[in-house]
């Protein structure tokens, strides 16, 4: 079981509903952010961040509205940090279609983002659980540390292994951790066994980031290429000679090894098993994925 949808199949009926959820807070009377909105739910993505959120409170609990609005708030969270972050790096796509800046402008782009935030903000209120809120918001503000991070690393020349993990962990992995440490809260597990998904969270999110960059730089892969909007092809070429010449490739499949195995092993085994293989599943899909 490798691929993501047959790993989501014991949550399916969950998934389905979520959708709805998804759409219906979204709606609008203002017909230019509708437009805006109905552009962006051309694409959702492959739900792996509610996915996670379900499969948690599945493992521990089950699933009720509060969990349901905390996969809301992080996806709409996260939907609204890539449309700021279009912006700020003057993409002009995202998901296999015109990015909303270049479908609008940037200032649009901008206030589109902030009405996800507000929903966002709306859906960790809507569970009555000031922790879900107080996480939520802090993880708005690591998203966007991670960013500037990213943006200031842009002009070092002796970028080192640290400073990378680190903007692995606030820009990706810190949004997996959340989504597996809130399913667990608001399904009714304990504080320890969030804490033990929060970790599992963040291994798998630094997978996934890990494998991203491989993506990038491998040239086997269908892409091949660092996607730098401020570098010439020259110096992209010259990159990706330099880090297959010094085995970075080899290092990051390896690295990425690792934490998936510290992954797989903080799942509790004796939980619903099928719950189980799914999240195992998740773990080798974020490894082995070819997109």
């Amino acid at each position: 079981m490798n691929s993501l949808e047959e790993l989501q199949k014991p949550i399916a009926d969950v998934l389905e509903e979520y959708k709805q959820q998804f759409e219906e807070t979204l709606r609008s009377d203002n017909p230019l952010l509708q437009q805006a909105v109905n552009h962006l739910l051309q694409k959702k993505g492959k739900l792996v961040r509610p996915t996670l959120v379900f499969l948690s409170a599945r493992l521990f609990g089950s699933v009720n509205q509060s969990v349901y609005d905390v996969a809301l708030a992080l996806e709409l969270l996260h939907t609204a940090s890539l449309v700021h972050d279009d912006v700020v790096d003057e993409s002009d796509r995202r998901r296999g279609q015109a990015s909303v800046n270049a479908l609008l402008t940037n200032q649009i782009a901008v206030l589109v983002g902030d009405f996800l935030l507000s929903r966002a903000l709306h859906h960790a209120a809507q569970t009555g659980d000031v922790k879900v809120v107080d996480v939520v918001a802090n993880l708005g503000q690591t998203l966007a540390d991670g960013e500037l991070l990213q943006l200031a690393n842009l002009d070092d020349e002796k970028l080192d292994e640290a400073s990378y993990y680190m903007v692995v962990r606030k820009k990706t992995s810190s949004l997996f951790a959340v989504a597996a440490q809130l399913g667990v809260i608001a399904s009714g597990g304990s504080e320890e066994e969030a804490e033990r998904m929060r970790r599992f969270g963040h291994l798998v999110g630094t997978c996934f980031q890990l494998k991203d960059d491989i993506f990038d730089y491998d040239t086997k892969t269908d892409v091949g290429k660092p996607a730098g909007n401020d570098m010439k092809e020259g110096e992209i070429d010259d990159l990706v000679a330099f880090t297959i010449d010094h085995e970075g490739i080899e290092y990051a499949y390896w690295a990425m090894n690792e934490f998936r195995m510290m992954a797989d092993g903080l799942i509790d085994e004796s939980r619903d098993p099928a719950i189980v293989e799914s999240l195992h599943s998740l773990v080798s899909f974020m490894a082995e994925r070819k997109y």
